[in-house]
């Protein structure tokens, strides 16, 4: 059951920054985290607070922090899984400044998205010229990730529903439709083979992978976790994993000279998390679901 409560005012501690979030992202992952699919991975007491993504700015300093001051535009993250709120605890740390060509929607819905992408992108270790298929590839994750996959030199196949095929072709990625004879559709679009495989999905695109010639440390799948442990394949970002709020900067920059778009699905006030969970479960969402408080 999700609802909107008032709490008492969060205060900083030493190294933390109390932030007053402008745009908060929603993620597939908190929904299972919530029905305790994740619980080995992410235990839970409810009630709890959700979400990872922010964006804000500063409204409060604690102890020990220097780089930072109130009124400070930042983008971050909440490892307590409190961001969907309107005052958030973040530490310093987990923060980057906000670039100004990056609108607060794009910025609160960053994290979890964009750096799932980049570490999976990076963990399949993409050659220029090599192709790689991406599941899902319109979604929250799978928007980032076609990118960066082009950004690296690769050809890149992207796995969407036909009305997404448009947008896919306009960022140079080569569109398919998923479903029944997938595979063969994927080997025409590839007639050399496939070098690597990400799955944001799950439901059998390890097994597809596989089926592919695609070597097992080249897939990844940030969805299904039973495939991984079955089949050894990764789930993690490897030797380039490199700090969450550093990879964030990055991100920014690339938003800011338009190097990347993120493309936002719908913006929900605070009051209506239901709504954006509803929609967000569906599965079918181009881009990003965020929340304004």
């Amino acid at each position: 059951m999700l609802r909107v409560d008032e709490v008492a005012r969060p205060v900083p501690e030493s190294g933390q920054v109390l932030v007053r979030v402008k745009a908060a992202g929603v993620n597939p992952g908190e929904a299972a985290i919530r029905t305790g699919a994740m619980a080995d991975i992410f235990p839970s007491t409810f009630p709890s607070g959700q979400g990872s993504d922010l964006a804000g700015v500063i409204a409060e300093v604690g102890a020990g922090v220097d780089r930072l001051v109130v009124g400070d535009e930042v983008i971050g993250f909440s490892e307590r899984r409190a961001a969907q709120a309107e005052l958030v605890l973040v530490d310093a740390d987990n923060l980057t400044p906000k670039p100004d060509g990056v609108p607060w929607e794009v910025a609160g819905g960053l994290y979890v998205a964009g750096v799932t992408a980049w570490r999976a992108v990076h963990s399949v270790q993409l050659d220029i010229g090599e192709t790689v298929v991406i599941s899902a590839a319109a979604g929250g994750v799978g928007s980032f990730a076609v990118q960066l996959a082009r950004r690296a030199g690769a050809t890149v196949i992207g796995l969407a529903s036909e009305h997404n095929h448009e947008w896919l072709q306009s960022h140079g990625v080569i569109p398919v439709q998923y479903g029944d004879g997938v595979i063969d559709r994927i080997k025409a679009a590839a007639p050399g083979g496939i070098d690597a495989f990400i799955d944001t999905y799950g439901g059998g695109y390890v097994e597809m992978a596989l089926s592919l010639g695609v070597a097992v440390e080249r897939i990844d799948t940030i969805a299904d976790f039973a495939a991984a442990a079955r089949y050894g394949v990764r789930t993690e970002p490897g030797t380039n994993a490199r700090p969450g709020a550093e990879v964030l900067a990055e991100l920014a920059a690339l938003i800011a000279d338009g190097h990347l778009e993120v493309p936002i699905a719908n913006v929900y006030p605070l009051t209506q998390v239901r709504q954006a969970y509803t929609e967000l479960e569906r599965r079918h969402t181009h881009g990003k679901i965020v929340l304004r408080p």
